[in-house]
């Protein structure tokens, strides 16, 4: 089983879990989910950028599947932020507990952009791809801003 498959194959199984309460059973348990989840996506991000960035040449199909995997990842990490996962090995603010509406606001943003991201990807067109990359990375740069300790 390549690679990409056991990704799609993690993601399935987390789509259909339990709740967020049921999934862990101690908040180190859902801080490593999430951190997971992020930096599975941010790999998958990672390699996007460059292409947008002009850094390696744009391929359409590489593009395709990265964009893929970081729309399904997307959806992912949100439900791991739940009470008692706001200290630990985490750079969580404790402003994503103390503003939710303003996190789940943002972390909605992000699945929405990353599913755009992913059609400018599959059409193949490079303009396309770099519009779509350049507004997805704006709102992982805003989360990470109001968000994320450094």
């Amino acid at each position: 089983m390549n690679q990409l498959c056991r990704v799609m194959l993690l993601v399935s199984i987390a789509a259909c879990s339990l709740s967020a309460s049921a999934q862990f059973a101690k908040p180190e348990d859902a801080i490593k989910y999430r951190k997971s989840a992020l930096t599975v996506m941010g790999t998958h991000f990672g390699r996007l950028g460059a292409m947008a960035q002009g850094r390696v040449p744009f391929d359409a199909k590489a593009a395709a599947d990265n964009a893929d995997i970081v729309a399904n990842m997307a959806k992912l990490p949100w439900a791991a932020f739940v009470e008692g996962t706001d200290s630990g090995d985490t750079k969580a603010k404790p402003e994503i507990w103390k503003q939710s509406a303003k996190f789940k606001e943002a972390a909605d943003k992000l699945q929405a952009e990353s599913i755009k991201l992913a059609a400018a990807a599959h059409s193949g067109k490079e303009d396309a791809f770099k519009a779509a990359f350049t507004a997805t990375a704006g709102t992982c740069k805003s989360c990470h801003d109001d968000f994320r300790a450094k």
